[in-house]
């Protein structure tokens, strides 16, 4: 599941002097690994017959009996909107680029690819293990803003900050997971997952040319003489999670999964230095330090899948809720913003897959949707910061896949295609 939210990533402190980026855009997923579950669009709980259960459903482990290695890679490409300029509140000056009376929005764009997924299953007797490493997350954002006005005391116009920054999100996901085979018809399944993030921003403010009119209203060239400030914000912490899972077989036909994900609970430190021309303080001198807890929403997933008795016809549904209202909880207000809101999320995935069967071998096309639902921190306090973070909408995502398996080697891929983010995945499986 992709997710975008207004997330702290640039200043920890009701001082610090950038409230324009104390909520940016920010995309990060929660998807199970696999070319084939993206092929499905994300319905795959109550599949979870591949290695890639480890992370997806530890209880479908039990479904493999011979030890199994899975890789993946994948491809992102992401479009990130923000607001750059424009107009949150009055009417335009008509001087330099105060002449737009509604925000400006921008986009950033980044290409990223990774090794995304690898793990290895090991059944014996009732029992799966499983170690595995995941990429949870992988994103890339930069941003020029100009300021955005509003009404105030400079030729009867406010400039909002200046700034330009950049922002690097990883997290590494490294895990053990095991299933139990209770019965012919029910697994369960416990994993531990170990979050190694490496996630930083940097940005600076910037000054106008000058503070009056026409000079005021001009352009910024983000230039090193009138650097304000200087910020930079990184994760400071790791963490351990634990997921639990079942898989029930409710008929020959059927079955039902259900998962549950606990997220990481991290610290987000920030560091505010003084640029060139600080009103105050000498170049280099220290503004404040300061940081705050950043939780990651737990996931629950619960889903039910088809397949028909000739083997040819598969079909996969999944309800997942993803509590983002833990980041927000989590944040300190000062990041997060005072009247700051953000929502949990249901998101609901659909798949299908046709499986053509030639000798030994066996050719599987696959489809899948998902909706995304909109889950963008809203802060509607005032018209400024509402125009400043606007509301964000509900996605779609439309899915499909190929897949080829032999006795003892399985290729898949996968394509997940959004307004905001298009994937690509390749996966291998070879069992022994």
């Amino acid at each position: 599941m992709a997710c975008r939210l207004g997330a702290c990533a640039l200043a920890v402190s009701v001082a610090s002097p950038l409230p324009g980026q104390v909520l940016t855009a920010l995309e990060f997923s929660f998807s199970n690994p696999g070319a084939r579950s993206m092929g499905l669009g994300g319905a795959f709980v109550a599949l979870a017959d591949d290695a890639t259960a480890a992370f997806a459903n530890p209880a479908g482990l039990t479904q493999l009996s011979e030890p199994e290695v899975s890789i993946e890679g994948r491809a992102w490409s992401y479009s990130t909107y923000y607001t750059a300029g424009g107009r949150a509140v009055g009417t335009p000056t008509g001087l330099g680029i105060d002449t737009i009376d509604t925000p400006i929005r921008a986009e950033s764009t980044a290409d990223l690819t990774g090794l995304s997924f690898l793990s290895f299953v090991y059944p014996t007797g009732d029992w799966s293990m499983a170690v595995f490493r995941h990429q949870l997350l992988n994103f890339e954002m930069t941003q020029e803003i100009q300021g955005i006005f509003e009404r105030g005391p400079v030729a009867g116009a406010y400039r909002g900050p200046i700034e330009r920054g950049f922002f690097d999100f990883q997290i590494e996901t490294l895990g053990l997971a095991a299933g139990y085979r209770v019965s012919d018809r029910l697994s369960l399944g416990l994993g531990i997952s170990y979050f190694d993030p490496d996630a930083y921003f940097i940005g600076d403010e910037y000054r106008p040319a000058a503070e009056v009119a026409p000079g005021y209203f001009q352009p910024s060239t983000f230039s090193r003489e009138l650097l304000s400030h200087h910020v930079r914000a990184e994760i400071t912490e790791d963490d351990w999670g634990l997921t639990g899972g079942f898989l029930w077989g409710i008929s020959p036909r059927f079955k039902v999964g259900g998962v549950y994900r606990q997220g990481p609970e991290l610290n987000l430190e920030g560091l505010l230095t003084a640029g060139p021309v600080h009103p105050d303080l000498a170049e280099g001198a220290d503004v404040f330090i300061g940081e705050t807890p950043w939780d990651f929403p737990d996931v629950f997933g619960l889903g039910l899948s088809y397949r028909s008795r000739d083997g040819q016809w598969t079909g996969s549904f999944e309800w997942t809720r993803v509590e983002y209202s833990t980041i927000r909880e989590s944040l300190d207000v000062r990041v997060a913003g005072e009247g700051s809101r953000l929502s949990d999320g249901d998101e609901l995935h659909l798949g299908g897959e046709y499986a053509l069967f030639a000798g030994t071998s066996v050719v599987a096309l696959r489809l899948g949707v998902w909706h995304d639902p909109d889950h963008t921190v809203q802060n509607p306090s005032t018209l400024f910061l509402d125009a400043e973070h606007p509301a964000g909408s509900d996605e779609l995502h439309f899915a499909a896949g190929l897949g080829i398996a032999f006795e003892r080697l399985q290729l898949d891929l996968g394509l997940d295609l959004s307004d905001r983010i298009d994937t690509a995945a390749v996966s291998v499986i070879f069992s022994f």
